[in-house]
């Protein structure tokens, strides 16, 4: 299949649905952001998050790879990190241009062997036409892992509210499908690997249903404002390093020692699943 890249553009509504959704997902006692509020910092992936057509889906459930993603065949994608900066503060309900493009495309191999890279650059414009964010997100596409001869789902009960503290700087992250369920549909995410137990199991061979890296992130900056850190958020990297899989535990936390702030979803190894850096307005020491 021939393709180019390109760049997209669309003038969309920073839609309070899903932000409300998002708010009633995280059951945490945060003031809810409706119409005219500003919107929180990485909450953009809820506020423009679209529906894709059925007849685009591929097998993965994602839109099929071809049109403005590249025609990689690697089945497994993950949405591995990236970076957000932030220059103008954008409103609940107002309306964004957004231009995104894909910047490059790399083949390299790892550990699991063959891998392609795709990173894809976002910009945000407000009413007024200024520049309010701008974006890389960085797309792994890896082969399949090896498929379990017997998977069973797991019986997870419900969990409750996902967070609750379990220490200064330190809050337990506790999921279930449901509460995965919820999340897919607040971002408009039909991937697979998020609700289908046969399918992640006995085709991209995940030993469970994999919780989403964007919400895991999400998670993370919703410690930022339920400890209450101040200042306006200038910056944020990201990055997804290995899956959680539903109904383990987990634990948000700060990285001792990591200067600026860089905060952690943590399960029983050392080793992070998920990490966010944090870079705001007349920082210090928090």
């Amino acid at each position: 299949m021939s393709w180019e890249p390109h760049t997209v553009t669309t003038t969309e509504t920073l839609d309070p649905h899903p932000v409300a959704a998002l708010s009633a997902l995280f059951d945490d006692g945060m003031p809810a952001a409706g119409p005219g509020d500003a919107l929180p910092p990485l909450w953009h992936w809820l506020a423009l998050s679209r529906w894709p057509v059925s007849s685009a889906l591929g097998a993965d459930g994602h839109p099929a790879r071809g049109s403005f993603l590249p025609p990689v065949e690697l089945p497994r994608r993950m949405f591995a990190g990236g970076e957000v900066v932030f220059h103008a503060q954008l409103a609940v309900g107002s309306t964004v241009r957004r231009e995104s493009s894909v910047e490059s495309v790399t083949e390299k191999s790892g550990r699991s062997g063959k891998l392609v890279v795709v990173v894809v650059a976002t910009r945000l414009y407000d009413e007024s036409g200024r520049l309010a964010i701008e974006e890389r997100q960085d797309l792994i596409y890896r082969d399949s892992g090896a498929v379990p001869s017997a998977a069973e789902p797991a019986v997870l009960d419900p969990a409750g509210a996902p967070l609750t503290r379990a220490g200064e700087w330190a809050w337990n992250l506790t999921t279930d499908p449901t509460l995965l369920m919820r999340f897919s549909a607040a971002t408009s995410n039909p991937h697979r690997i998020h609700y289908d137990w046969p399918y992640v199991t006995r085709v991209e061979g995940y030993p469970g249903l994999v919780v989403h890296g964007p919400l895991m992130t999400l998670a993370l900056v919703e410690v930022l404002r339920l400890e209450g850190c101040p200042g306006r958020v200038l910056r944020m990297r990201h990055r997804n390093r290995r899956p959680l899989f539903c109904g383990r535990p987990a634990l948000l936390r700060r990285v001792e020692d990591a200067e600026p702030l860089t905060l952690g979803v943590f399960g029983p190894d050392p080793e992070p699943h998920s990490t966010l850096t944090i870079e705001w307005e007349g920082a210090g020491h928090v």
